[in-house]
């Protein structure tokens, strides 16, 4: 969230080293999004939130006056389906206020947590579940079952703390959720400002680690007047550059104790993030983070959106419970756009767009940059990328929007996965688009190109909003992708997708020690294609998307063959054929589909 347009900058000099990464030649293609050929299909979604008996909203306190930082990053959203029962629930994040007779005591909303009955109908179960306090100042949420009981449980994150919830029995065979903050080590009086949290195992041994972003040193006591924009504006939101970067937090899972209690170890100094002291005090700006494996290694890699900084890559170089990582963003040339420039960046994500096999890194960034689609060209092992927003036809779209949720999905479901942002301003009054903001839809033509299909997205893609988080699931179990967008002081909003002729299949993913299974790299072969999918931690913006993962097969009924690789465990590799459409499967590793 840069504020202010950036100006120009010497090129990055891609550099070899040793570090992991080796240069990539910079296209020298251009090109702009283009709107596809109007059609006469039928709108992509349909917004069902009045049906769905979901009425919340996300407020950020603004009507006190302050014009402060706080303000502006706004509210995620998570899909757990944290019963069991088959059917994915929503979790909200619930924002904040100032209280007291100066309006200085920051406080919380209660966040929101939304049962899935079936037929799109959902109830606020939030009191008999947990979730309703303690209150602070909330902003994101990730999910995970951290100590490997079958559960999955909830991360909050926001302004001077975090909340884990374990995910427990309750009474009458209901689940409930337990603040267990402290018993598992989260509540040291590390987190400064918390925004977006991943989970991931990333030291191979079976339990999730735990990545959590921090923002900025803004405080009442560091809280300075800004003028506006223009003008004719007093004063407005500071922008990013007016204070310094908080050093981000990795905690390793130690697994259970003699207690048989699951707790984290801040292991961020070892392992080799970037921690005081530094001469430059670029700690970055965290607002986005994705674990996914890049190398194809089998250990997820640590990407991380900061907001006017160097974004961060860090290359795995873990062994079984001694976690260590090394900073290649700049040598990977990831860390900054095509003109050396480090963007306002938000939202974050990973796909093989273009199905070479391997996973390309997506940035939603702030308006009058570009959002950066860094294509993956790692080859024998040594990743490289290179800045692909041009050749890729998506180099307008940026300019025009402050992205915040994004996702890969392929909403057609012909295969090749498409990309969707949700936008919305974070200065009161902006100066060169509005403070509502149409969400952008682009269709991956197969061809390493995207075309804008907006106007295909439906009504809610044809209205402005104050948008913020994205999760993205199939909330009524019809192998189609559904999203659930979060938004500043407007109602969430649910988006049902409207379907198609389209077959499907739909991936769970397992391990006996680990339930998440980040790192997984899923190959599907029909009669004509190959398709990559990988199992990530984290991603979008302060949300949690489902685990599942729903792969488009056009015409095709059937799979031929569908091979499996774990990032650890035995066996490493699974392969199934003759594998029918349009259903879901559970795959645990070394056991049978079901």
């Amino acid at each position: 969230m840069s504020r202010i347009v950036a100006g120009s900058a010497s090129l990055i000099v891609a550099i070899i080293v040793v570090v992991g990464c080796q240069p990539s030649s910079k296209p020298t293609a251009s090109g702009v999004v283009r709107p596809a050929p109007a059609s006469d299909e039928p709108q992509l979604y349909e917004d069902v939130t009045t049906k769905t008996g979901i009425d919340f909203t996300y407020r950020n306190g603004e009507e006190s006056g302050h014009y402060s930082i706080l303000e502006s990053l706004g509210s995620g959203v998570a899909l757990i389906d944290y019963d069991h029962d088959g059917k994915l629930d929503v979790f909200f994040t619930g924002g904040g206020y100032y209280d007291g007779a100066d309006k200085t005591q920051i406080k919380g909303y209660p966040s929101r947590l939304y049962r899935n009955l079936g037929d799109w109908k959902f109830q606020d179960v939030t009191k008999e579940a947990g979730v309703d306090g303690p209150l602070f100042y909330t902003h994101g949420a990730a999910v995970a079952d951290y100590d490997a009981d079958g559960w999955p449980d909830l991360l909050v994150t926001g302004y001077g703390r975090v909340i884990l919830y374990h995910n427990e029995a309750g009474t009458n065979n209901s689940r409930r959720f337990r603040d267990v903050t402290a018993e598992a080590g989260l509540l040291d009086g590390q987190h400064f400002w918390s925004t977006s949290a991943a989970f991931g195992d990333l030291d191979g041994d079976g339990m999730p680690e735990l990545y959590v972003c921090q923002y900025v040193n803004w405080s009442f006591k560091n809280n300075p007047k800004c003028n506006g924009y223009t003008s004719n504006v007093v004063r407005d939101v500071c922008p990013p550059k007016q204070f310094d970067s908080q050093p981000h937090r990795l905690y390793q899972n130690l697994g259970k104790g003699k207690d048989g209690k699951v707790t984290f170890k801040d292991v961020s100094v070892s392992a080799g993030l970037r921690i005081p002291p530094r001469d430059d005090k670029d700690y970055g700006k965290g607002l986005g983070v994705l674990m996914v494996d890049l190398n194809g290694d089998g250990k997820p890699e640590i990407y991380v959106a900061n907001d006017t900084t160097d974004n961060f890559l860090y290359l795995n170089e873990s062994k079984p419970g001694e976690l260590h990582f090394k900073e290649v963003g700049f040598d990977c040339l990831v860390s900054r756009d095509g003109s050396g420039t480090p963007n306002g960046s938000m939202g974050v994500d990973a796909a093989d767009y273009e199905g070479t096999g391997l996973p390309s890194l997506w940035v939603a960034n702030y308006e009058g940059e570009l959002h950066a689609l860094y294509r993956n060209v790692s080859k024998d092992g040594r990743m490289a990328f290179r800045y692909s927003t041009h050749v890729a036809g998506i180099a307008a779209i940026g300019q025009n929007y402050v992205g915040f949720g994004t996702a890969f999905l392929d909403v057609d479901q012909d295969g090749w996965e498409d990309l969707v942002v949700i936008n919305g301003h974070v200065i009161r009054h902006p100066y060169r688009a509005g403070l509502k903001q149409k969400p952008v839809l682009l269709r991956n033509l197969g061809t390493g190109k995207f075309a804008e299909i907006t106007s295909r997205g439906g009504a809610f893609f044809q209205s402005e909003h104050r948008g913020r988080g994205l999760a993205i699931g199939d909330l009524d179990n019809d192998g189609r992708p559904d999203l659930v967008v979060a938004k500043v002081n407007e109602p969430a909003t649910i988006l049902r997708h409207r379907g198609g002729e389209a077959h499907w299949i739909g991936l769970s993913f397992g391990r006996p020690e680990h339930r998440d299974a980040v790192g997984t790299r899923v190959t599907i072969e029909t009669t004509d294609r190959k398709m990559i999918r990988f199992v990530k931690g984290g991603a979008s913006y302060l949300s949690a998307h489902a685990p599942q993962i729903n792969i488009g097969l056009g015409k095709e009924n059937k799979i031929r063959r569908l091979t499996v690789e774990w990032p650890a465990g035995e066996p490493r590799r699974q392969v199934f054929e003759d594998v029918p459409a349009d259903r879901y499967f559970q795959l645990t590793q070394g056991q049978l589909m079901r």
